[in-house]
């Protein structure tokens, strides 16, 4: 028997959700790291933050078995943080120009990025033992 053509709607629905809520959690982690990362000690907040969007990308990837799981938590990060780096009319700014603030925003960035392209080569290892 086959699937039933509802069925795979329903998994191409199920996986849409997955990855949304993937962003989301990236973003969220965007969001309280950039009113969280000049708590004392202030450069080691800001890296505690950095490694953990890089631990999520990976363990997301690792965990729905797909690349797209670490692209989707870093664009949510990327985008939340990056939003909230940008001033304001007024000239407030959230993410500050010191280094706690800068340690934060490239260091997450940077690992974020690192996280995604972890995730992909650790993929293909995992492709090429597989083949083996």
């Amino acid at each position: 028997m086959g699937t039933l053509p509802g069925g795979r709607a329903a998994s191409r629905a199920y996986s849409a959700v997955v990855y949304v809520l993937l962003f989301v959690l990236g973003g969220m982690q965007g969001l309280i790291g950039s009113f969280q990362y000049s708590q004392s000690p202030a450069p080691l907040i800001a890296l505690f933050f950095v490694v953990v969007i890089f631990a999520t990308c990976v363990l997301c990837s690792w965990g729905i078995q797909s690349a797209g799981g670490a692209l989707a938590p870093a664009g949510g990060w990327l985008a939340v943080s990056f939003i909230l780096s940008t001033g304001t009319h007024e000239g407030s700014v959230i993410i500050t120009n010191t280094t706690a603030g800068q340690c934060f925003l490239y260091g997450g960035t940077v690992a974020a990025l690192l996280g995604a392209a972890t995730s992909l080569v650790l993929r293909a290892h995992a492709r090429s033992r597989l083949r083996l």
